[in-house]
């Protein structure tokens, strides 16, 4: 039987992304997608993780389990800290989003911007280099950038206007860095739309590394075991 995989997001709008991406890189298997917005919503209220939203993503992480997931990806940022606590509490593998684009990221630049348009997201995300730094054994200078009114018109319906701000702040901070790590899955889109002529710098998006490293370890390598 092929085995299944779970996608835990906090917004909706993602599932098309993730379908697209496991094509590419899983072995044949079984997609099923949870989107709870209300998650977000109660991180930017809060201003970061509560032990509600640990325990509301937990009991996801658990029900997606029972429901028969081999795998289970979480595919936001904000809640990648939850993941070390829900792994104690099932035997299905628990994926963050962010740490293969950071790895690839540290391991090639020493002067690195992260982008956000969730002010949640910005400091775990910030945090999470400076760790994968340490592991490395790299010494990386970081500049980061919250894209201020971003997500607010995200979560409102205006694409246009977070896609302008974010255009904007993403070019700036590359004229001020060797490469840029995007926060958000959300925000790859973008970045895949820019001309080369545009993108000075690499731009480190988080859902195609870790696509690529889950099919990996859905196919055995040794290097990612869980």
């Amino acid at each position: 039987m092929a085995p299944t995989v779970v996608f835990i997001h906090t917004i909706h709008g993602l599932k098309d992304l993730f379908d697209d991406l496991s094509r590419e890189c899983l072995p044949p298997c079984r997609r099923y997608h949870v989107a709870d917005d209300s998650l977000i919503h109660r991180l930017l209220d809060a201003g970061g993780l509560t032990p509600a939203v640990f325990r509301r993503v937990c009991d996801h992480v658990v029900a997606a389990t029972d429901a028969g997931a081999d795998f289970v990806q979480l595919t936001c940022s904000s809640i990648s800290p939850c993941a070390e606590a829900a792994r104690h509490m099932v035997k299905a593998a628990v994926l963050t989003i962010d740490d293969p684009m950071i790895e690839q990221a540290v391991a090639r630049h020493r002067r690195i911007g992260v982008i956000a348009t969730n002010p949640a997201t910005l400091k775990p995300s910030v945090a999470r280099v400076e760790a994968v730094a340490r592991a490395q054994g790299r010494d990386v200078a970081i500049q980061h950038t919250l894209c201020e009114g971003a997500y607010q018109a995200l979560l409102g319906g205006d694409r246009d206007t977070h896609d302008r701000i974010v255009r904007a702040d993403l070019a700036r901070l590359m004229g001020e860095v060797e490469a840029v790590c995007l926060a958000q899955a959300s925000m790859a889109r973008i970045a895949d739309s820019l001309p080369a002529a545009e993108k000075p710098v690499p731009i480190y998006s988080s859902p195609r590394p870790a696509m690529e490293r889950l099919g990996e370890i859905m196919r055995g390598d040794a290097r990612h075991a869980l």
